[in-house]
C-alpha cells in the first residue's frame, strides 16, 4: 500500500564508513521488513559538488551497491536502484523548477553553509542551488508516505512538502470537484464515508493530525476506489483539490553520534573514518590511536567518558555491563585508555569482518550485482512512469 512506502538515497562518493552505516544504512536494513522500501544511489546528486571530476563515479556506484548488499539490504524485499537510470527524476525536477520560487532554494540551511565550508570548489552553479529541488523530485516521484531522516535533515523534507503543496494548489483543481468527491465518499460505504467526513472535520476545524492520519489510512486501505477517486479524497482532506503529489511525512530515526578518529563527526572530508570494509589490522591500529579524553595525560589521571569520543562508540557497540565498567574504571583511573578500547575493538572488528566477508561474495560476482540493480531499476521505473502519467495529466501535458 502507498501509506507503507519509504524512500531514501545516498550519494556515491567512495566506500562507505561506520558513520554511514550507523547513521542510515543499518536503519534501512530494519525498515525494509516493515515498509515497502525504495533506496537509490544518488549519482546525479554526487555531481552537485563533484562535477569537475567524474572519472571514478561508476566505480563508486558499484562500490556502494556492494556495500549496501553486504550490510544487509535485501533485494528480495527492498527496491535498490540508480537515480540516473530513471530519467523521470530529471523530468519531474524540470517541471517542478517551473513553479518553485527561487527564494525557497536560497533559504535552505545547507546552501550557504556548504558554500562557506567548500571554499575550494566553485559552487555558484544552478545544480548546487537546485539540489534540494532535485531531492524533492526524487522523493515525490515515488509518492512515499515516509522519508527516514535524522533531526538535522527535517528541513529538506519540509521544502519537499511545500513544493508538493504548491504543485497541488496550482494543478490539483478539477471541474465539479466537490460533486466528484461526494460520489467518491459514497464509494467508501456508508460507515466509512461517515467516518471520513468526521475525521476531515476534526482536522479542518481543530487541526487534529491524528484524525488526518486516520482519514488517509481509511482512503488508502480501500481497494475499491479508483486511483482518481483516491487522489480526490486525499486532496479533499486538506483543501479543495486533488492531491496529485501527496506530501511525504518525516520518519524520524534515531541517529547515534558516530565520532571520527579525531573526535569530530566521522566524515571523508575530515579523513577520520573507519571504512565499512577496511582491513582489520588497519581498524585495530586506528582505534588504538583514536583520540581520548585530553584530561587523561597519565595513566593515573581520572577521566570523564562524556568528554571522550571513544565513549560514543561504546554507546553503539557495548553492553550495559561493559558501559558501566568503562564509566567506573575511567572516572577512578582504574583502567587505562587502551584497556578501555579493547572490548570495543573486538566488537568493531567482528562487525567489519562480517560485512567484508559478505562483500567478497558480491565482488567475485559483479554480474549478480548488476542484475540486482537492473531489476530494481525496472521496478522503480514502473512506479516513476505511473507518477509522471498523473503529473502530465494534471498539467494538461498528456498529449496524444
Amino acid at each position: 500500500m502507498q501509506n507503507r512506502r519509504v524512500l531514501s538515497g545516498m550519494r556515491p562518493t567512495g566506500q562507505l564508513h561506520l558513520g554511514n552505516y550507523h547513521g542510515a544504512l543499518k536503519n534501512w536494513t530494519e525498515l525494509q521488513y516493515q515498509y515497502e522500501c525504495y533506496f537509490f544511489i544518488a549519482d546525479w546528486h554526487a555531481l552537485t559538488t563533484g562535477y569537475e571530476d567524474t572519472a571514478r563515479i561508476e566505480e563508486y556506484v558499484w562500490t556502494m551497491a556492494i556495500d549496501w548488499l553486504a550490510a544487509g539490504l535485501n533485494p528480495g524485499v527492498a527496491t535498490l536502484f540508480i537515480q540516473s537510470k530513471i530519467p523521470e527524476h530529471a523530468e519531474l525536477h524540470l517541471l517542478l523548477s517551473m513553479i518553485t520560487p527561487l527564494g525557497w532554494l536560497e533559504r535552505v540551511p545547507t546552501y550557504k553553509d556548504q558554500q562557506a565550508q567548500m571554499t575550494d570548489r566553485d559552487l555558484g552553479t544552478y545544480g548546487f542551488l537546485g539540489y534540494p529541488l532535485l531531492q524533492s523530485a526524487d522523493i515525490l516521484l515515488y509518492r512515499p508516505q515516509y522519508v527516514p531522516v535524522g533531526e538535522d535533515q527535517v528541513a529538506h523534507v519540509e521544502i519537499t512538502r511545500e513544493i508538493a503543496r504548491r504543485f497541488n494548489h496550482i494543478y490539483g483543481r478539477e471541474t465539479a470537484f466537490e460533486t466528484k468527491v461526494d460520489k467518491a465518499i459514497k464509494s467508501l460505504g456508508s460507515r466509512n464515508g461517515a467516518l471520513y467526513r468526521t475525521l476531515r472535520k476534526e482536522y479542518q476545524e481543530k487541526g487534529d493530525a491524528d484524525a488526518l492520519a486516520k482519514a488517509r489510512s481509511l482512503v488508502e486501505a480501500n481497494a475499491r476506489l479508483t486511483v482518481a477517486d483516491r487522489d480526490r479524497l486525499l486532496g479533499y482532506l486538506e483543501g479543495a483539490g486533488i492531491s496529485v503529489l501527496p506530501e511525504p511525512e518525516v520518519l524520524l530515526t534515531a541517529t547515534p553520534k558516530v565520532p571520527g578518529l579525531d573526535g569530530r563527526k566521522m566524515s571523508k572530508s575530515y579523513g577520520n573514518t573507519i571504512g565499512l570494509r577496511e582491513d582489520t589490522d588497519s581498524v585495530v591500529r586506528k582505534l588504538k590511536t583514536m583520540q581520548t579524553d585530553p584530561a587523561r595525560v597519565r595513566r593515573t589521571d581520572p577521566g570523564d567518558p562524556d568528554k571522550c569520543p571513544v565513549w560514543d562508540l561504546h554507546k553503539i557497540y557495548s553492553t550495559a555491563e561493559t558501559r558501566e565498567w568503562v564509566q567506573t574504571g575511567c572516572r577512578s583511573a582504574g583502567i587505562g585508555c587502551l584497556e578501555c578500547k579493547t572490548p570495543l575493538i573486538e566488537k568493531v572488528v567482528a562487525e567489519i569482518s562480517a560485512i567484508s566477508h559478505r562483500a567478497q561474495e558480491f565482488e567475485e560476482n559483479p554480474d549478480l550485482v548488476r542484475d540486482i540493480i537492473a531489476q530494481g531499476c525496472e521496478r522503480a521505473r514502473d512506479v516513476a512512469r505511473d507518477t509522471m502519467d498523473v503529473v502530465r495529466q494534471a498539467m494538461s501535458m498528456n498529449y496524444r
